[in-house]
Parts: structure tokens; C-alpha cells; sequence
């Protein structure tokens, strides 16, 4: 079965692999392993890369992202392993993986399993199949007699998910299950309660509740199942019966992919941005040769509406959050003008950044990023002409380039396919995110026509809303924890329990800061988190994480956040703050922040990274708020 069909094909992957093993430094393999995973692979060569980025993962260089992950399984996944590094690696993760004995899940977590303790995994991935522990229940069984056997079985999950977190601070990752066995009823199946399909039906649908409700994540195996993916691969009789693996190696690439990009989005390594070329991408046709009237789009034909169904897709993904862009090789009027088609779904105001010119469009793509304030490894860019999508492969590495079927009616699918824009929550702000990069160009125009700085500033009447980190807080503060990275003092990723737990640390400060305007709201924008710590003098509060989106750069959020935070930590007790700054590649526009706050350095604790610098800022008078912003606090 073909996988991986969204990555380029290598011409000689296995030479190339070859060629790589030459390489006598193991952070330059690391480095050549992680290019070529992001070509199409099997089985094989997957454990090749593997291989060969092995001495490179202990000690991964700059730029990787370190994570540790046990894989508590009821199936064999030894197998599976070097294809969730391999996947990882492609991703910018250097994943450092346990897996336990098979079928030994509950005695990991409920017992005290010391090579787990050791391992202090920060994920847990909870990889159960259907065949353990079935719900032992007559064909003749009432609704309700399923409904008590899934409930029970669900809160068995329950417990273990609330053990991975009590002892580890873990994110969990719970599997659903596959069903193993043929149908006894046919289509009857699903109407009788006890019914094998219908029974891990039912299972499967109350663990997904469970889990939204625990704040778990989930493989969903069984609707990836459902929707073909896999092909015959998983839950194979032969396989099965052979060696206990649910999923079978040849399938291994394919599944590594899948955990690896949810542990991506967990890193805040997903993709922020759809940049769509115009011509025989959005429609058929070439608008400048052709007209207006002259190209493919909409209903009366095959062609026409496949067009649509991409545009339909492009569209339900801005609802989502994901912000949308143009890159198109063509005259600007022209361009533009096509967006008044009677039949084009997508319109001009749904278009975050539109660039359409003769330029290059690796050049044109690093404008969209620059104008978006996003980072290139944010975009994914479609375009329906191979030799466009290789320049634009070998120039910007960064930018995901998805490989796209002959028909343009198999797009959204591909791209689905990909899972680029993979996530690990949806809220209001996640909804509002495109529409607010289209405010951000208006106030870039505002500022455009400002007189003076201040002036532009008191124009725009902010108004800064903080509260305390609580429930309502929690989900969305962790995602922008987990995806911000230039203004970011320290690039710490926590899960949500570790937020929670931290947030609600007797001493600590969790805050969560809103900022509207009257361009309208920008949603959450900043978080800080600030904790005791044993390695500062005793009245000290380390400000463990400091971190804000980009779009509210320049406003002056920094210092009316300081007045804030400085009168909650002298109001706790506390006499001064201690900031700390983590230089990485990304976050350099930082490295002045403390200093142009008013802290002075400060020395380094021992336990600290070499890298790091303190700052620390005595808490007498407290600094006054910027007239500009209107601070509004919530307990």
C-alpha cells in the first residue's frame, strides 16, 4: 500500500541513505536523517533513518525539540518505534521513546514500575487494541447492560489517565480501539446494543467524551480506520495471530506519521497558515489568458465544482483558525479582480496576505511570512505545478509542500491527508485567529497614516484584560504556550497538567492576558507563569515563562503586564522578581526584554543552562501602567 503520498518522492532514497552513513559526525546524520524523512519511505528505509540518526538523538543540536514518550500498549509496538522517531525527526523532534512490556500497561501505571519512574515520561500514549479485555456481554444484552459495561470500562481509563498525570505531570494520548472481529448481523449490526461492530462503537464514543472531558488527546485508530488510511493493514488476523501486532509494519510509517504529528501539535509544531497558488489551483484555467469568463469554477461540471470543493475546504479551514494567503505568478488587478467570479466561494476579505506578481515565489512566500509575522515553518504551500512546488522544496526547507494527485478533485483530501494543521484543541480564540491577522493588516494601515507613535497608540483604545489561570483559561493558555516561539524568554512546553499544577502552586502567579481594541478583539495574547524556586533566595519569584503573540508587538502590553504582575507578587509577599532568558534561534528579538523593563542582572543559579542570564527587579513602587492601555484584572 502506498503511504506518506503528501511527501516527494526521492529519486534513489536508499543511496542517498547510504551515501548519509558516510557522514562520520553524528549531528550532521541526525541533520541528513531528518532532511531525508521528509521523502515518501517504507518499512525499510524508515528503520534506515532510524539508524542513522541514532548516536545524533542523545544529544540533539539546536533547532530539535527533546521530548520523552512511553508507549503503554496491549499490542506489540516494538516495531513501530523507529518509525515514530523517524516521523518525529521530520517534525523537528528528537523523541526519546519507552516502550513496556506487551500488555503490561496497567501494571506500569498502577504499580511502581522503576524503569518508568526512571524514565519520567512527559507523553503517555495509551495503545489499547479490542481484543483485551472485551466487554463480556450476551448478543441478547439490553442498552442498559452495555451502557454499565462501557461506563465501567471507561472509568478504568479514567484512573490510569489520572495515575499518568499524578505521577509523571504526563500529557496522555489514548488509542481507540479497532474492531478485531467480523460482523455477526450485517447491517443489522448497528441496531442491536451487543453487537460486536456496535459494542467498540459505543466503547469508542464514550472514550472520545471521556477524553474531552479529562483533557486527553487522541489517536483515533479506529475513525482513521474508518476512513480508509490504512488500507487492510491493521487489526490483520495473520499478523494478529502471529505476533500480536495490531498494526502491521508495512504500516509503520504511516502510524509513526500520525503519533508524530500529534505530539508536534503538542510542541506547537503544527502549521499556521494555507498559502494557495491561483491559477489551476483555485480554478481552471489561466485568469490573465482566459478572463473572467473563460475559467473553471463552480457548478455545471465535473472540473468546475472539484474546484469548488477545494475552495470549500480552504474555507472551513479559516473557521478553524487556519489563516489563508495567496502566492500567484500573475498581474495583481487581474488576480484580485477573478475574487468577484459569480461562483468563487473564497472572497478577496478572506485573503490574510495576497501577493501576486512575476516575482520568484520563494521570495514571495517569505514577504507573506514577514507580512503575517509568522515563521516560515508556519506555511504550507499548494500549488498545482510540480516544477514551482520543487524550486520552492529546495529553496525554503521550512515550508511544507505538499506532493498533489493529477486531479484537483483528490486535493482536500491530500492535504487533509497530511496532517499539517493538526491540533490538540479548538476554542473562540482558536475560530477568530484569521479574522484577527486581517484586523492586524488594518491597523497596520493605521499606523501607516499615524502622525506620531502615541498618537497612533491612544487611537487605538486598548483595553488589557487579566486574570488568573483557571479552567476557563487553561486549554488555550497551554496551546499558545506550546506554539509561541519568538517573543518567548524561555521556550518551556508544558502540557495542561503541568500548567494547572503550576499555575496552582501555592506561591505561584498564572496569568492570562487578553488585549482588545477598536479594531476588535485580539483574543489571548499572553501568558505568564511565575513559581517559587529552591535555587533563588527565598523571597524571589522566578518568572518561569514569559511569552506573547507577536501581532501586539510595539504596543507596550510588556509594561502594563509588569505593573500587573508586580503588584499581584508584592500583594503574595514576594520582595522582587527574578527573570530568566533562554537564548534559542528563534527567539533573539527578546534577548533585551528584562533590560528595557528596568531589571538588573543578576547571577546564574548552579543548577541553571549555561546559557541562561537572570534579571532581577525589587519590588518597591510599583510601576506605573502605560496611559495607552486600559487594565482591566479579574481574580
Amino acid at each position: 500500500m502506498d503511504q506518506l503520498l503528501w511527501l516527494p518522492p526521492h529519486p534513489d532514497l536508499s543511496a542517498a541513505i547510504g551515501a548519509a552513513k558516510r557522514e562520520t559526525g553524528a549531528c550532521a546524520r541526525l541533520a541528513l536523517a531528518a532532511s531525508l524523512a521528509g521523502y515518501r519511505r517504507d518499512f525499510i528505509q524508515t528503520g534506515r533513518l532510524d539508524r542513522l540518526a541514532s548516536d545524533g538523538l542523545a544529544d540533539a543540536p539546536a533547532g530539535f525539540a527533546s521530548l520523552r514518550v512511553a508507549l503503554l500498549a496491549s499490542h506489540t509496538v516494538d516495531h513501530l518505534l523507529p518509525a515514530i522517531r523517524v516521523a518525529g525527526l521530520q517534525r523537528g523532534l528528537a523523541l526519546s521513546l519507552h516502550a513496556a512490556p506487551y500488555g503490561q500497561y496497567r501494571q506500569a501505571l498502577l504499580g511502581n514500575d522503576p524503569v518508568l519512574s526512571d524514565f519520567a515520561p512527559q507523553v503517555v500514549l495509551l495503545a489499547l487494541d479490542a481484543t483485551e479485555a472485551p466487554l463480556q456481554l450476551p448478543l441478547e444484552a439490553t442498552q442498559a447492560q452495555v451502557d454499565a459495561a462501557v461506563r465501567a470500562r471507561v472509568d478504568e481509563l479514567r484512573l490510569l489517565w489520572a495515575r499518568a498525570r499524578e505521577r509523571f505531570a504526563a500529557q496522555v494520548i489514548q488509542q481507540t480501539l479497532v474492531p478485531a472481529d467480523p460482523p455477526l448481523f450485517g447491517s443489522f449490526e448497528g441496531l442491536l446494543p451487543a453487537a460486536p461492530f456496535h459494542l467498540i462503537d459505543q466503547l469508542n464514543s464514550a472514550i472520545r467524551n471521556a477524553a474531552r472531558e479529562e483533557g486527553v488527546l487522541l489517536m483515533d485508530l479506529a475513525w482513521q480506520a474508518a476512513q480508509g488510511l490504512y488500507g487492510a493493514g491493521l487489526a490483520d488476523p495473520v499478523r494478529w495471530h502471529q505476533a500480536k501486532q495490531l498494526v502491521s509494519p508495512t504500516l509503520a510509517p504511516l502510524y509513526g506519521d500520525q503519533v508524530a504529528r500529534i505530539l508536534a501539535a503538542g510542541l506547537g509544531r503544527s502549521r499556521k497558515c494555507l498559502v494557495l497558488d491561483l491559477d489551476n489551483t483555485l480554478w481552471g484555467g489561466v485568469v490573465g489568458d482566459d478572463g473572467l469568463e473563460g475559467i473553471q469554477l463552480g457548478q455545471g461540471s465535473p472540473t468546475g465544482e472539484a474546484f469548488l470543493a477545494l475552495q470549500r475546504y480552504a474555507t472551513l479551514l479559516s473557521r478553524r483558525g487556519i489563516i489563508l494567503a495567496v502566492c500567484s505568478k500573475n498581474d495583481i488587478k487581474v488576480a484580485e479582480a477573478a475574487f468577484g467570479h459569480p461562483e468563487m466561494l473564497l472572497k478577496r476579505g478572506d485573503i490574510a496576505a495576497f501577493v501576486a506578481n512575476w516575482e520568484d515565489k520563494a521570495g514571495n512566500l517569505r514577504r507573506i511570512a514577514a507580512s503575517l509575522d509568522i515563521g516560515l515553518d508556519s506555511l504550507v504551500f499548494v500549488d498545482d505545478n510540480p516544477a514551482e512546488r520543487e524550486i520552492v522544496r529546495r529553496e525554503l526547507p521550512e515550508v511544507a509542500v505538499p506532493e498533489l494527485p493529477e486531479d484537483v478533485a483528490d486535493y482536500p483530501a491530500r492535504i487533509a491527508a497530511a496532517g499539517y494543521f493538526e491540533t490538540l484543541s479548538f476554542t473562540a480564540d482558536d475560530a477568530s485567529r484569521s479574522r484577527n491577522y486581517l484586523l492586524n493588516a488594518e491597523r497596520k494601515a493605521a499606523l501607516g497614516q499615524a502622525t506620531d507613535m502615541d498618537g497612533y497608540l491612544r487611537s487605538l483604545e486598548m483595553v488589557m484584560s487579566v486574570t488568573r489561570i483557571g479552567p476557563t483559561e487553561l486549554s488555550r493558555a497551554t496551546q499558545l504556550i506550546n506554539k509561541t516561539n519568538q517573543f518567548n524568554l524561555t521556550t518551556r512546553r508544558y502540557s495542561e497538567a503541568e500548567v494547572e499544577r503550576l499555575a496552582s502552586t501555592p506561591g505561584a502567579l498564572g496569568l492570562a492576558v487578553r488585549l482588545a481594541d477598536r479594531f476588535g478583539d485580539n483574543g489571548l495574547i499572553c501568558v505568564v507563569l511565575a513559581r517559587p524556586d529552591a535555587a533563588l533566595d527565598a523571597d524571589e519569584l522566578l518568572i518561569d515563562s514569559w511569552l506573547m503573540s507577536c501581532r501586539v508587538l510595539g504596543r507596550q502590553v510588556e509594561q502594563a503586564l509588569l505593573a500587573v504582575l508586580a503588584e499581584a507578587a508584592a500583594k503574595a509577599g514576594w520582595k522582587a522578581l527574578v527573570g530568566e532568558y533562554r537564548p534559542t534561534p528563534r527567539n533573539a528579538m527578546v534577548a533585551e526584554h528584562y533590560p528595557r523593563l528596568g531589571f538588573d542582572q543578576r547571577g546564574t543559579p548552579e543548577a541553571a543552562e549555561p546559557e541562561a542570564t537572570f534579571w532581577r527587579y525589587t519590588l518597591g513602587a510599583i510601576p506605573s501602567s502605560h496611559p495607552f492601555i486600559q487594565v482591566v484584572t479579574h481574580d
